[in-house]
């Protein structure tokens, strides 16, 4: 079953029974979704998409932001080191969700919100003047309703991983801001444009993403300072990031360590995608393993090299 089949067959009840199933809520979490299910839906309807995103991005990975069929989790399984990898996935999640309530507030989909109701009168840009029209999207009160659902959980710890976590889901909300962009229609005889309507729509996820993957491959190491309150560079030669800056504490693990127990390889210290915005519990080290097939898919590792050969050879030895 997909990661939105899964979803879905949570929120496809009532609000009670939908908030009752969705694992692991925090109470934060439980009262906003029993409020507005309708947003729930439309988080819902999102997962695949930034789950699929998250897949384009790292397809010439080892790791690769696979889910597992057999974890049953709302957004699979965390991973448990503080990589540059986990910073991506919040903000990439994050990201999401501002995009999908965004959209469903543009599509009529959500009692609580509809287009930007701040986009009106005329305007001025470096064309000339225009009124604003259309459906602008409500990216404002997507980004408000994300920050209170998604960080909801973080808020909760006091720990330098929930402070790593708020600080990259910020970022990715960011992201999704910061291609907002403005579209207008010409009024007037044959086209031109003497009268102008325009509004504002967010630009296709794949922008964010792309967004997003810059900034994991510049990402920056941090330490806790001293009083606990923030981050400072963990090597002094870099700057200190900025609120659009992805961070991380932990180097990433290798992804091709053996894992003898279980006879496959796996990837230790982590897990597969995706974060657990809802708060789902984090799994014991060293509990999910690659196969073979996913660890040789993407075009690093083809699966007639002779590494892969290496692999399917290794297992046949331990079964």
């Amino acid at each position: 079953m997909s990661i939105r089949e899964r979803y879905m067959r949570a929120t496809g009840g009532s609000s009670r029974v939908m908030c009752d199933n969705v694992p692991g809520l925090v109470s934060r979490q439980r009262q906003l979704c029993h409020r507005h299910p309708d947003v729930m839906r439309a988080i819902g309807l999102g997962v695949a998409e930034w789950t699929a995103e998250c897949q384009h991005q790292f397809r010439q990975h080892r790791w690769n932001c696979n889910t597992l069929d057999r974890d049953h989790s709302l957004f699979g399984r965390v991973l448990l080191r503080s990589s540059r990898e986990s910073a991506f996935v919040y903000a990439v999640s994050s990201a999401g969700v501002v995009f999908a309530i965004t959209r469903a507030c543009s599509q009529g989909e959500l009692k609580s919100c509809s287009c930007d109701p701040k986009k009106k009168g005329t305007a001025k840009d470096s064309k000339g003047s225009f009124d604003w029209g259309g459906c602008s999207d409500n990216i404002d009160y997507g980004i408000k309703f994300a920050r209170a659902f998604v960080d909801a959980k973080e808020r909760k710890g006091k720990d330098a991983r929930a402070l790593m976590n708020l600080h990259n889901n910020r970022a990715g909300r960011k992201a999704v801001k910061r291609f907002l962009k403005q579209e207008c229609k010409c009024h007037g005889v044959s086209g031109s444009c003497t009268l102008r309507t325009c509004w504002l729509a967010m630009a296709d996820f794949r922008k964010t993403g792309d967004y997003l993957w810059r900034k994991y491959n510049g990402a920056i190491q941090v330490v806790m300072n001293q009083d606990g309150t923030g981050f400072t560079v963990a090597n002094k030669r870099f700057k200190k990031p900025t609120k659009n800056d992805l961070v991380y504490f932990e180097n990433s693990p290798d992804y091709c360590i053996r894992d003898r127990d279980a006879g496959e390889f796996e990837t230790r210290d982590s897990q597969h995608l995706i974060p657990s915005l809802m708060g789902a519990p984090q799994p014991k080290r060293g509990s999910s393993v690659f196969s073979a097939g996913r660890l040789c898919k993407g075009s690093q590792l083809l699966p007639g090299s002779k590494f892969c050969a290496m692999i399917r050879e290794a297992r046949r030895e331990l079964s």
